[in-house]
């Protein structure tokens, strides 16, 4: 419900961009409403008064009577139904040749008298926290893991590949091929790439989702000797690991994935050697303006595009009747990455 003065803020807005050209259900759009909300706020000239909070209601006809209320809440209380929650008191009930009220309305009397609460050893349920959200300004700040299956030939039979991907330039650092998951096989890894890419007791932050392995105690004193800072994905929230699973998806749809299953385990390992060598190296990432991770993690993603927009400027003076107004491509260097980063307010939210 919105308030007469945001409603006239709202309104001016819209009316001002609507003044400065901009299409009506377009400014409306912008503002969080649609163009029905906005005809219906702004009639004869005046922004109109919201008269729900002050709108005389009529008690519904087949509402219950307050005799009835009580033998409600009498019911529930009673030594035979104080444990049952009413999806079991009104069958039972019906059983017996009785009915009261259906199962909604038993809930909703027993929570206007605040008797519906959550019982039993099982946690109650809880939002889920707002997504963790990290910003990689350079290589080595924020990684992402996961793990992936990869087919064998044998029904049934799983390799697991464990990958580590660099935030910022979305370098494979680390990579390793298992026939199981654990948190011992990923706490190696870990160390061994932090090695690799001279970054050990260095500020690192570790994203993940809410795997066995990713939580798992060897996994998590690893960490803490490493001084890793961990991150995790919300429960059952896959997108909050996107730069991981747009890495896995790249993986299997490659024109050379086996998809009838690896052979063996050596034949996964060196597939996987081979895929990391050209995704690091030969693959020019379209996020990162056409330039390889590997070029974007060594910091030379800078000159090679400085060098590619003075190329286009050359051939844009060369025939300019081709290029017209167009400006040429965008060579600017891609700035920090953000993982999660967080949703912008609207302008109803604002005001």
């Amino acid at each position: 419900m919105t308030s007469n003065p945001e409603r006239q803020i709202i309104v001016s807005l819209i009316q001002q961009a609507n003044r400065d050209g901009a299409r009506l259900v377009k400014a409306c759009a912008e503002a969080g409403i649609c163009l029905r909300t906005y005809r219906r706020w702004y009639r004869n000239g005046a922004v109109q008064t919201d008269k729900r909070p002050t709108a005389v209601r009529t008690a519904p006809a087949n509402k219950l009577t307050t005799a009835e209320q009580e033998q409600i809440i009498e019911l529930c209380n009673s030594p035979a139904y104080s444990q049952l929650p009413p999806s079991q008191i009104v069958p039972d009930l019906l059983d017996k040749g009785v009915y009261v009220a259906s199962e909604s309305t038993f809930y909703r009397v027993l929570k206007a008298v605040g008797q519906l609460h959550h019982r039993g050893r099982s946690l109650a349920p809880k939002r889920s926290p707002a997504s963790t959200t990290h910003k990689a300004s350079g290589p080595c700040e924020v990684w992402c893991w996961d793990i992936t299956y990869c087919p064998s030939v044998v029904r049934g039979q799983f390799y697991y590949l464990y990958m580590f991907e660099d935030l910022y330039s979305r370098k494979i650092v680390g990579y390793e091929v298992h026939e199981a998951e654990s948190g011992e096989y990923a706490a190696q890894l870990l160390q061994r790439s932090q090695l690799r890419e001279q970054c050990l007791h260095k500020p690192l932050v570790l994203h993940s989702d809410n795997g066995a392995p990713m939580k798992a105690q060897t996994m998590k004193a690893k960490l803490e000797e490493l001084g890793v800072l961990p991150s995790y994905s919300r429960p059952r929230v896959s997108n909050d690991n996107a730069f991981a699973e747009s890495l896995f998806r790249v993986l299997k749809y490659r024109p050379h994935w086996p998809s009838h299953g690896f052979k063996s385990l050596d034949e996964a390992r060196l597939w996987v050697d081979r895929f990391v060598r050209w995704y690091n190296t030969e693959h020019r990432h379209s996020k990162l303006r056409f330039v390889t991770p590997e070029q974007r993690h060594n910091g030379e993603d800078a000159v090679l595009l400085e060098q590619r927009k003075r190329i286009l400027e050359m051939a844009k003076q060369s025939a300019p009747s081709r290029w017209g107004q167009r400006s040429v491509r965008n060579c600017e260097p891609v700035g920090p990455t953000t993982l999660n980063p967080e949703k912008e307010p609207t302008m109803q939210q604002v005001a």
